[in-house]
């Protein structure tokens, strides 16, 4: 049967994208205690940021990740910038403690990714996707035609449910010109106009996904409202004459130092009064929650360079950027939309 991209499944697969997106949690876990010995250095020396990166030599965005993860799971909580133990923490977590689980986790110590999280926390480079020894990092492997085939369609079956929840939740209006920036296979441009009838889009790709996407939009029959542009995001202007800005599961792969640049190319290339939506998993206004959302962002943390991004976050960096009216509402599967409007 055709997939109707403007009805949500009959079904909540919510679970399954947790099993998924939590898959590398445990990991980070086992290295913060089989590795760095974390809670018990936190135990006896609560610290902000920057003092626990300085003190395990550790970077600062997967150490950013790793108290997320923790403070959503209650291990450790923040008060004021300053991460202490939990009682759950210092009776589990803490090497002192008659409870102490080390042993527990001392198994899992030699599991690829755990050794993979210990590396990135002290490089901050990231890991091959999915570990893989003789595969190139993500960005590049993205150049090649089997690599960028694979992934994107990956990333495709997501739309399936992420994408009619969103394109529902988005208050387009009467607006009727979208530019989806790195938009993969299109899904989410396609869902956006099956869902308002207005609205045309573009996706804008860089080679060789530019190709993969007119070929499954083609698949889909969007092809007569849905375009593709190729261009790379980094490197080239974002086309004129678009009154929507999307951003879907994009900004989540890239440090502030990239998303700075990025949020700042959509304002330049909006219509005044233009609207972006940045589709993604975002965490709550102090990033201490929720915890499937901390868990996805450890995962994000160990493949790509970029993390989730809490509201509090998102609406500081759009901003910067010179947007106002900055929103956040839910969708599907722990994911959300924050929008904003080009001042």
């Amino acid at each position: 049967m055709p997939l109707d991209l403007k009805r949500s499944p009959a079904s909540d697969p919510l679970a399954l994208y947790r099993f998924r997106d939590g898959l590398y949690a445990v990991d980070l876990i086992a290295a913060a205690i089989t590795e760095f010995d974390f809670f018990t250095k936190l135990a006896a020396k609560p610290s902000d940021l920057a003092t626990v990166c300085r003190d395990l030599g550790t970077h600062r965005r997967p150490t950013d990740v790793m108290l997320t993860l923790f403070a959503a799971n209650d291990f450790i909580a923040v008060k004021q910038g300053i991460y202490s133990i939990t009682p759950l923490g210092n009776e589990h977590l803490v090497s002192t403690s008659s409870s102490f689980l080390g042993p527990y986790y001392a198994s899992l110590k030699d599991r690829p990714v755990v050794k993979d999280f210990i590396t990135i926390l002290r490089t901050d480079k990231p890991a091959n996707w999915g570990s893989y020894k003789d595969e190139k990092p993500w960005t590049e492997a993205m150049l090649t035609d089997e690599f960028a085939t694979s992934f994107t369609a990956a990333m495709d079956c997501r739309g399936f449910t992420l994408g009619p929840a969103m394109a529902k939740a988005a208050p387009i209006g009467t607006r009727t010109r979208l530019l989806d920036i790195a938009g993969g296979s299109g899904v989410y441009a396609c869902a956006l106009v099956a869902n308002h009838p207005k609205l045309t889009a573009t996706v804008f790709e860089r080679p060789p996904v530019d190709g993969i996407a007119r070929k499954m939009i083609a698949k889909r029959g969007f092809q007569d409202r849905v375009d593709v542009a190729a261009g790379d995001m980094f490197k080239d202007s974002l086309p004129a004459g678009y009154d929507v800005h999307l951003f879907s599961n994009v900004l989540h792969d890239w440090d502030t130092d990239k998303v700075r640049p990025l949020l700042a190319a959509s304002a330049q290339a909006l219509s005044q009064g233009g609207l972006l939506i940045v589709h993604d998993a975002h965490l709550n206004e102090d990033k201490t929650g929720s915890a499937p959302v901390a868990a996805y962002s450890a995962l994000l943390m160990s493949v790509t360079e970029g993390r989730c991004y809490g509201t509090g976050e998102m609406r500081e960096l759009l901003n910067e950027a010179g947007f106002i009216d900055v929103r956040h509402q839910d969708t599907a599967c722990d994911r959300s939309i924050v929008t904003a409007i080009k001042a």
